[in-house]
């Protein structure tokens, strides 16, 4: 069977098994995940962050690109809202510096080659160190079938997180991660959550929403070798720090791919 009927064989199965998503809109029910945050981009477009390390936050690397130019945006229009929720952040920081993975793209084509490298690091100007915000830590990619999770922003829910609790690995297919969680437009760079050993940690970065078989799915960026690489960018002094101005899309448009997933148009 090839890979692409295989996932929509688990895409039927899997659709009724999925937890529906869930707003974080109270401190309580939040607060174990502050380290999620909203993105803003030049107060016009955002996208969704996670804090891994105080001063790092891990998303995805087109929410960094204008549309039009196809430049990089200048770090000043970003800020990162740690928890946002109904107007307030537990904490808010402006970019120093953003280094994008050596390998991406941005070119106004979807294909698995800019889906799978669509990760980005941001360098926050001063770290956040507020106990009740504490930075996740990252796993290996899940295998297919395996239950995971994602907490995210969207354009229909910009003011409160969301979780689902419970989505499912449909595919994994040349560095993409293809699952049933439900995204939509800003929840790009939005962390996808493993629980092994009942901790949550990120698996992947949401990178597109698209469709499969008739259902909505998303498409994750794989973490390891690739957030690795950012790191040492990093390390190394590597990054960018001015670019063109923010748009307010920040999750494009394109064609049925080798993934067998057609990418939604805004």
């Amino acid at each position: 069977m090839s890979l692409f009927l295989m996932a929509i064989v688990v895409a039927s199965s899997a659709a009724a098994q999925d937890a529906r998503l869930r707003r974080l809109e109270t401190t309580n029910t939040g607060r174990e995940w502050e380290a999620v945050g909203r993105l803003d981009i030049g107060g016009i477009g955002f996208c969704t962050g996670t804090l891994i390390t105080p001063d790092l936050v891990l998303t995805a690397a087109h929410c960094l690109f204008d549309k039009h130019s196809k430049q990089p945006i200048a770090h000043d229009k970003i800020e990162f809202l740690a928890g946002w929720r109904n107007g307030r952040a537990s904490a808010y920081r402006n970019v120093r510096r953003a280094v994008v993975h050596p390998a991406y793209v941005y070119d106004g084509v979807a294909s698995s080659a800019r889906v799978r490298n669509d990760l980005a690091l941001l360098e926050l100007s001063h770290p956040i160190r507020n106990t009740t915000i504490r930075p996740f830590g990252t796993a290996m990619r899940p295998a297919t079938g395996d239950r995971v999770a994602v907490v995210s922003y969207a354009k229909s829910r910009s003011e409160v997180p969301s979780l689902q609790e419970v989505c499912e690995v449909l595919s994994r297919q040349e560095g993409v991660l293809i699952t049933s969680c439900s995204v939509d437009f800003g929840s790009s760079g939005a962390p996808i959550f493993s629980f092994d050993g009942g901790e949550a940690n990120i698996v992947s970065v949401v990178s597109a929403k698209a469709e499969l078989d008739g259902k909505n799915v998303s498409l994750g960026t794989s973490l390891a070798e690739p957030l690795e690489e950012l790191r040492s960018a990093l390390m190394a002094g590597g990054g960018f720090q001015q670019g063109a101005s923010p748009s307010a899309n920040r999750i494009r448009v394109g064609v049925r791919n080798n993934t067998g997933a057609k990418f939604i148009k805004p």
